[in-house]
């Protein structure tokens, strides 16, 4: 499980939700520094906490207005409850030097990510990226909630093709998509700050996103988003992690 870059609070909790085993994660963190004292690499799957700078600012949006947006304001209160599948959240990781990134979209409910490669953050190519992520789950698209970014300027078409609601959060205020942030967070594990993302594959992005939406989440009960989206149940305990990943 750590090897699958669980935590060990995810991979405890996990193996006791499965009635496997009893064991605590501070059990697994020794384990896990013995192994790095006899030369072994499980410490490098533990992702890093680094403190994140805040960003200040007046509250005042410095790039232009996206036409015929829509105000977070006018949302569904049901969006906030979490209680329903269907309610997504979205933006863009960018490669250094501006230099290739990531569309990225997650479901509020389960915590399910998408993410496809994007060559810049041109509207064009985002817009297609992002319908193309969504078009196989339409129906379970009601909202979307964006970043305030310009290269959501295609929200209209996006709207169009999947027959869903979009709304934009208020200029910097990233907690009204905290979510999104959070999850642009675990995929920077696999594409660090200080990377250019121009030479990276869609296999990689998506091999990344797997293993993501396959983590034992402590906010679901240690369930996967992937089981909470689909509705289904798999058992890390019972059959290799790789398999497992490929249900």
């Amino acid at each position: 499980m750590i090897r699958e870059d669980l935590s060990p609070e995810q991979a405890a909790n996990r193996l006791e939700l499965e009635g496997e085993l009893q064991i605590s994660h501070e059990a697994i963190y020794r384990h896990v520094y013995a192994d790095k004292r006899d030369g072994g690499d499980l410490y490098q799957h533990l992702r890093s906490q680094k403190p994140r700078r805040k960003r200040y600012a007046s509250g005042q949006e410095r790039r232009g207005m996206i036409k015929n947006r829509v105000s977070i304001d006018e949302r569904p209160e049901i969006v906030a409850k979490k209680i329903r599948i269907g309610d997504w959240e979205g933006d863009t990781v960018i490669g250094k030097n501006h230099k290739g990134g990531l569309v990225t979209l997650a479901e509020r409910k389960s915590r399910y990510v998408l993410a496809g490669h994007i060559r810049s953050k041109h509207a064009d190519g985002v817009t297609a990226v992002t319908t193309n992520l969504l078009s196989p789950h339409k129906d379970k698209c009601h909202t979307i909630t964006f970043d305030n970014g310009k290269e959501f300027a295609g929200h209209e078409s996006i709207a169009a093709e999947l027959q869903t609601a979009i709304y934009f959060a208020h200029p910097y205020r990233s907690w009204e998509r905290g979510l999104n942030e959070n999850s642009n967070g675990l995929l920077r594990q696999y594409f660090p700050k200080g990377m250019e993302l121009t030479g990276i594959t869609e296999e990689r992005v998506q091999e990344a996103v797997e293993r993501i939406n396959h983590r034992p989440r402590k906010v679901l009960g240690f369930k996967t988003p992937h089981e909470v989206f689909f509705g289904v149940e798999l058992r890390y305990t019972k059959q290799p992690p790789a398999v497992a990943l490929r249900t």
